[in-house]
């Protein structure tokens, strides 16, 4: 079995070796906002089954692809899909991204979603920020009893 780290910067530099610019700001885009990436000039798209030990995404209209380019001005990388324990991933597998994110570089991350609220005047196509939510995840604690420093790396 390869080392993490190891997989991580093969992943990076596969990445790597395909874009003409290296963003410093990673999207993870959430369902309803994958045409986000429309906007994106001189797109380069990189299908997830190509970029090594990357997952691929089984969720209808996840496309499975990371677009990188130009974003109103700024450089960034855009995942046109991502991953889900119930997808049959571990916490390792759907956190792969964002830890090969880091190594290229990315200095902000925005991640969207689809949510809703109790509150009736949040209306459907609504933005808001979600600061808080109720974990239903089984046992985060196991997960980060398995933490090792590389992953401890990545909080910093």
């Amino acid at each position: 079995m390869i080392d993490p780290s190891q997989q991580i910067t093969e992943a990076s530099e596969f990445i790597r070796s395909k874009l003409t610019q290296l963003p410093n700001i990673g999207i993870i885009l959430g369902t309803g906002l994958g045409n986000l990436v429309s906007r994106v000039s001189s797109p380069v798209e990189i299908d997830y089954a190509h970029i090594p030990h990357f997952p691929v995404s089984t969720v209808e209209f996840h496309k499975g692809k990371l677009i990188s380019g130009n974003l109103a001005g700024k450089e960034v990388i855009a995942m046109q899909g991502r991953f889900h324990a119930y997808e049959g991933y571990d916490m390792k597998q759907i956190t792969f991204p964002v830890r090969v994110m880091k190594k290229l570089g990315i200095e902000k991350l925005l991640i969207s979603n689809a949510a809703g609220s109790l509150n009736p005047s949040i209306k459907k196509g609504d933005l808001m920020l979600v600061d808080d939510h109720i974990n239903l995840l089984p046992s985060i604690l196991s997960v980060v009893k398995t933490w090792t420093n590389l992953d401890l790396a990545f909080l910093i």
